[in-house]
């Protein structure tokens, strides 16, 4: 019996997911660090069992019908855990954020600022005192009501809408239209309005060019299809929409990229002429603090509104009362302090959410929690470190420091050794992947992590015993140049780039400075677009950058991002690189499936004929509990098989189309050998790391890093024709150094093949071997957006000024290169 003082967190019989009945005991009041290879079981351990049982207790102390209001996590598969105070959960939210959220929203900033205007602020004679909401672009009682709170408008105009009026409207003329049968029927019910869509555009009287055009009426009409051959089409009642309101509709509702992409093109953005571009109504900007309206502080870099504040609270600024304009800018500068030693003091609040980088998101998201001011509890971090520059990742380290001296433990999920180095506690997880890790090879001081060879982690934290270093290579030559001058784009500024075609390149800098726009933007953008034939352009029409030659090089663009490979359960490993096509046809070849005339569909859960229909092919069913969430619970009938008792009378080589989804890739790779159409998805899986997934293992359980290496596995798998050009944004991204190995043999084959790879990168290991380095900075935000240096690594390595080069040194110097 463990005393409640007890000053350890002590697991028993962990069992979670690959967790073999593991016991460990981590002591409280530390920083401790969770490591292994990428499946090794550290995360189950970190979140799925400690932070899982922690919710699981808070949520039984809560009334049940609070309870069903808040979405939990299901209660580990563990035998007991003691010691455990209540804890705090910040994991990566991969998620793209909204257009309307922005820098104050995901500090909540913004709250306090709109109620310093609120109570505090300076405002005309007579006016009425306004709430916080006013103040709010995202409240109907404060937006403008002519941009609706978004600080631009967005028009049309004929060119743009109709950009050659050679064609007739069959022919097209329309471009703005949506293609395929929509567009067909907007067509037809013009017919059928009785408008002349044969006739060259330009012949048509511009009355009626007018209103095909800008009409903001609906006319519903009866349209007589043309009968096509074979195919039966009866009347039906079509509802006209003009090309403006298509485009308008679909640039504002639409899910969408890709739609709204499109709609963006007909569209030419502009300051809104009534708020000029602030987004609020009148009355709330008439209303000053320190001399400024909200609009002008919430663009200020938050480094020099914190000078503001300060300065206005020395001279006892808001005439709405000193004390409550006191407590308040007290409570601002307090949290913009947290923000700004994260390093971000560059970002202003009105700053929107999609145009920041994943870093700078998620030291965003951290600065809010650790300004809760809670004590006495465990957070458990899911790599805090990812998508962070080495400079970045000191200051993460201070706060992380200062978090446990308030009394916290710090349980951290990281791969990043310089975070490793700095634990008090290390709990090492493995030794392996899958069914070949699970256990816990070391929980103690890092230093001891030396004494345990089996370690996949003990090489990189002790690179002194005989780490196997890297091949150090001699940079390749390039076989081209991509020049791009006069990039403008977000904070990257009249900056001329150049890519080398046929080598390694990797693009640094701290966060913030600009990578992810010129690469993932600019570069990507101007050779999708040359590629789709059209030219590449921003919201608003402003072009990426002056002019660019070599990109006809270039034959096919790939991005590899970290985005999901599905967002539903449905999508899954085996789905997405086309492997379970091939299983399904082995399947409907046996004799058994001939027999009884089952084809490939019979063997897919998501059509109905071989699928339980009880579950729908899900595997499992939703229980509606009273007073209580729903549940999740095993079919009743397939007990989670996903399919029906005849399809699962099948089998292949002993197995049923639901084992066979239950094989890991490594097990997978052993049974389908012999059969081609399957070993080229399986080796190529193999071959970026990921044996220890299992073939139906569900999208929504992939972490980034695993999805984006099953991106990159279905590429490989595709015959390579012409020059290609491979963009990965992090790719290294959540895997532990050994993972990092494996994915980087596989990027250089690609370039040892003929391609061009060129990586966002912050590891330093990797940007070590490249053959080409890209370094912006010096800083963050308006501060960076400038090539500091470019050369091969040794070169940049020696550049004065750049935030990358000590850090590029040290690596070069642990290659001995």
């Amino acid at each position: 019996m463990h005393s409640p003082h007890d000053p350890y967190v002590r697991v028993r019989g962990a069992r979670e997911h690959n967790l073999k009945d593991v016991r460990v005991d981590i002591p409280r009041d530390t920083l401790t660090v969770f490591t292994g290879v990428s499946g090794s079981g550290k995360s189950s351990l970190a979140f799925g069992t400690i932070y899982a049982e922690a919710q699981r207790r808070y949520f039984e102390s809560i009334a049940p019908y609070a309870r069903r209001l808040i979405h939990q996590v299901g209660a580990p598969a563990v035998g007991e855990i003691t010691g455990l105070p209540p804890a705090v959960s910040l994991e990566q939210r991969r998620s793209a954020p909204g257009a309307r959220s922005s820098v104050g929203t995901v500090t909540t900033l913004s709250n306090s600022l709109r109620m310093l205007f609120s109570r505090a602020g300076d405002y005309p004679p007579g006016a009425e005192r306004l709430d916080s909401d006013s103040f709010s672009p995202n409240t109907a009682v404060g937006a403008c009501p002519e941009c609706h709170g978004l600080g631009r408008i967005h028009r049309t105009d004929e060119a743009l809408l109709v950009p050659d009026p050679s064609l007739s409207i069959r022919e097209g003329a329309i471009a703005a239209w949506p293609g395929a049968w929509q567009g067909k029927n907007l067509r037809d019910v013009l017919d059928a309005l009785g408008y002349d869509i044969d006739r060259p555009w330009r012949e048509l009287d511009p009355k009626d060019r007018e209103w095909i055009l800008f009409t903001d009426e609906q006319p519903v009409v009866t349209v007589h299809p043309v009968r096509d051959a074979g195919r039966i089409q009866r009347p039906y009642q079509g509802t006209y929409m003009s090309a403006r309101r298509y485009v308008l509709h679909t640039f504002a509702d639409t899910k969408s990229r890709s739609l709204r992409t499109k709609a963006e093109r007909f569209l030419t953005s502009a300051p809104c002429p009534v708020c000029g571009g602030s987004r609020l109504r009148a009355e709330a900007m008439a209303v000053t603090f320190a001399g400024r309206t909200i609009a002008e502080l919430a663009g200020l870099p938050l480094s020099d509104l914190a000078e503001v504040l300060s300065g206005a609270r020395a001279g006892g600024a808001g005439a709405g009362g000193e004390e409550t304009a006191r407590v308040l800018t007290a409570d601002l500068l307090a949290r913009i302090g947290t923000v700004t030693e994260l390093g971000l003091g560059y970002l202003s609040l009105d700053r929107t959410a999609p145009t920041l980088s994943s870093g700078e998101l998620q030291r965003l998201r951290l600065a809010t929690q650790l300004r809760s001011g809670l004590f006495g509890v465990v957070y458990v971090l899911d790599e805090p470190s990812a998508g962070l520059h080495p400079a970045d990742t000191e200051a993460l380290l201070g706060v992380l420091g200062r978090l446990k001296e308030a009394g916290n433990s710090v349980f951290v999920v990281e791969h990043q050794m310089d975070v490793v180095r700095r634990a008090d506690w290390l709990v090492d997880v493995g030794p392996l992947a899958g069914e070949h890790g699970g256990r816990v090879l070391h929980s103690g001081p890092p230093e001891g992590l030396a004494q345990v060879p089996e370690s996949a982690t003990r090489r990189f934290l002790f690179p002194e015993d005989g780490r196997d270093t890297a091949p150090v290579r001699e940079p390749r030559t390039p076989s081209g140049w991509i020049r791009l001058m006069g990039v403008e784009r977000h904070n990257v500024r009249g900056v001329d780039a150049a890519f080398p075609l046929g080598v390694f390149t990797a693009v640094t800098g701290v966060s913030g400075s600009g990578k992810s726009t010129l690469v993932g933007q600019v570069l990507a953008g101007l050779l999708a677009d040359r590629q789709s034939g059209e030219e590449a352009t921003g919201a608003g029409g402003e072009r990426f950058c002056a002019s660019a030659t070599g990109l006809e090089a270039v034959d096919r663009l790939v991005q590899v991002d970290q985005k999901p490979i599905g967002r539903t359960p449905r999508s899954n490993l085996a789905t997405y690189t086309g492997l379970f096509d091939a299983v399904r046809k082995l399947f409907a070849r046996t004799e058994k499936a001939r027999e009884r005339g089952y084809g490939a569909g019979r063997f897919s859960f998501n059509v109905s004929g071989g699928r339980c229909e009880t579950c729908q092919g899900e595997g499992f069913v939703s229980v509606e509990l009273l007073f209580l969430p729903s549940t999740y619970a095993p079919c009743p009938d397939c007990h989670g098989a996903r399919y029906n008792p005849e399809t699962l009378d099948v089998t292949l080589d002993g197995l049923t189309i639901a084992q066979v989804l239950d094989l890991t890739v490594e097990s997978a790779a052993s049974f389908f050998a012999g059969t081609p159409a399957a070993e080229r998805a399986l080796r190529t899986l193999l071959d970026v790391g990921l044996g220890y997934l299992r073939l139906g293992q569900p999208a929504t359980e992939l972490s980034g890093g695993e999805a984006q290496r099953i991106k990159l596995a279905a590429e490989l798998q595709r015959t390579r024709r012409g020059h290609t050009l491979y963009l990965l944004d992090e790719p290294t991204t959540g895997l532990h150094p050994a993972d990092v190995e494996v994915l980087m043999r596989q990027l250089h084959a690609l370039v040892d093949g003929g391609s061009t790879v060129v990586v966002v990168e912050h590891d330093m290991a990797v940007v070590a071997g490249a053959d080409h380095v890209i370094d912006l900075g010096p800083e963050g935000g308006d501060r960076g957006g400038r090539i500091v240096a470019a050369g091969t690594p040794a070169e940049v390595a020696r550049t004065a000024g750049s935030r990358t080069a000590p850090y590029l040194a040290k690596a070069l110097s642990a290659r001995g290169s």
